[in-house]
């Protein structure tokens, strides 16, 4: 409060966001839950979920405290908050109820998901097969063209200097014409920082390729 007294939700209720705020952030998982169940349902406009929480919850003595942001609580408030938060596993043991949880939640969604991905690359190998050979060969087996020093510029002390990113410009345009997997990103700060790919443009919806 004494730095920052802006109500954010109403900003972005103003803006025309879907907004919800989850009160207990601490311990109600259920009202989490809910909130990002509802945030889905809505498609016409983006959602903004505010979550309250209190920092550094369940300890003791430091809890809602600077204490707790930047330096470790120390064994003896570690212990505190265990006993406050009764929990009575040792350092580093999940619990087996986590475990199951996970696996009964998540591997059957992953080996649907993973079955899905993999007919779809096998759909897509059938229709492009030089391409998915050489996505296959890229991207998934890591495999680095055996050539690709040959495209490297050659530089010598007698060379007029210029900046480093000028330097890196052309590296990263010679690395490129080699690598087919070669990707970067730098917003709209690529003319300055000197990023541009001059051969194959800027990747887009309108431009993938």
């Amino acid at each position: 409060d004494i730095s920052f007294t802006e109500d954010v939700s109403a900003r972005y209720e103003a803006l025309g966001w879907h907004v919800l705020h989850v009160e207990n952030g601490n311990t109600d998982v259920d009202a989490i839950r809910n909130a990002i169940t509802e945030a889905k349902a809505v498609t016409d406009k983006p959602t903004l979920i505010k979550v309250t929480t209190i920092i550094g919850y369940g300890s003791p003595n430091k809890a809602d405290s600077h204490d707790v942001h930047g330096a470790a609580l120390g064994a003896d408030e570690v212990a505190a908050t265990r006993a406050n938060l009764k929990w009575d596993y040792p350092p580093f043991e999940v619990p087996a109820e986590v475990y199951s949880t996970m696996r009964d939640s998540c591997v059957e969604k992953g080996a649907a998901l993973e079955a899905a991905w993999n007919q779809k690359m096998a759909d897509y190998s059938s229709k492009y097969p030089e391409e998915a050979a050489d996505f296959k060969k890229y991207f998934m087996d890591g495999e680095i063209p055996s050539d690709w020093s040959s495209v490297l510029p050659t530089f010598t002390p007698e060379d007029k200097g210029v900046a480093t990113r000028i330097h890196s410009q052309t590296m990263l345009n010679a690395v490129a014409s080699a690598f087919p997997t070669f990707m970067g990103g730098s917003a709209d700060l690529a003319p300055s920082n000197m990023t541009l790919m001059k051969a194959y443009g800027d990747f887009q919806k309108d431009t993938p390729a």
